[in-house]
C-alpha cells in the first residue's frame, strides 16, 4: 500500500451564477466533481490545473488565484489526497466532448443544484471549495513557489 498522499489539483470556474462541473465515472458510480486530477511528475500546479480542466471539459481557462489546499482521506479506497483548488475564469471552449474517456459530460450547475446532488459528489471537497470561494477565500498565485 502506498502511504504517500496523492497530489491533485481542481478548479472552481464560475460563470453567470453557475460552476463548470463534470459528471464522471468513479468506483462504478456516476459522480459530480470539479475539473480535477493528478499532477504529473515535473508539472507545476497551475499547469496541471489548466491541463486537467481542458482534458475534462474542453475549456481553456486562466487561473486567477488559489482557493485552498485540502487534505482528504477517501474512505472507499484509503487514499490520502492533497488537493490544490484554484479559482479560474473560462476563456474559450475548444471541444464540447471532453477528451478524457472517464468523463461522461461537462455541465454548468448552480450552488443550489450542487447542494441537491450532494450525495452524488465525488468527495466533500467539491462543495467545500465552492463554499470557500463564495466566502471570498482566495490567495495570490505567488504563494506557490
Amino acid at each position: 500500500m502506498n502511504h504517500y498522499p496523492h497530489l491533485t489539483v481542481a478548479t472552481v470556474i464560475p460563470m453567470q451564477g453557475r460552476f463548470l462541473m463534470v459528471q464522471e465515472k468513479a468506483d462504478g458510480a456516476l459522480v459530480f466533481n470539479q475539473p480535477a486530477g493528478h499532477v504529473e511528475v515535473g508539472e507545476d500546479l497551475v499547469s496541471a490545473a489548466v491541463r486537467e480542466t481542458y482534458e475534462e471539459t474542453g475549456w481553456h481557462v486562466r487561473i486567477e488565484s488559489l482557493i485552498g489546499i485540502y487534505s482528504h482521506m477517501q474512505k472507499t479506497n484509503g487514499v490520502h489526497y492533497l488537493r490544490h483548488c484554484f479559482l479560474a475564469s473560462p476563456k474559450e471552449q475548444f471541444s464540447s466532448t471532453p477528451p478524457d474517456c472517464d468523463i461522461v459530460r461537462a455541465l454548468w450547475l448552480t450552488h443550489d443544484e450542487l447542494i441537491s446532488v450532494s450525495d452524488q459528489l465525488r468527495s466533500p471537497l467539491v462543495l467545500r471549495a465552492i463554499t470557500d470561494y463564495a466566502r471570498g477565500d482566495k490567495y495570490p498565485l505567488g504563494l506557490i513557489k
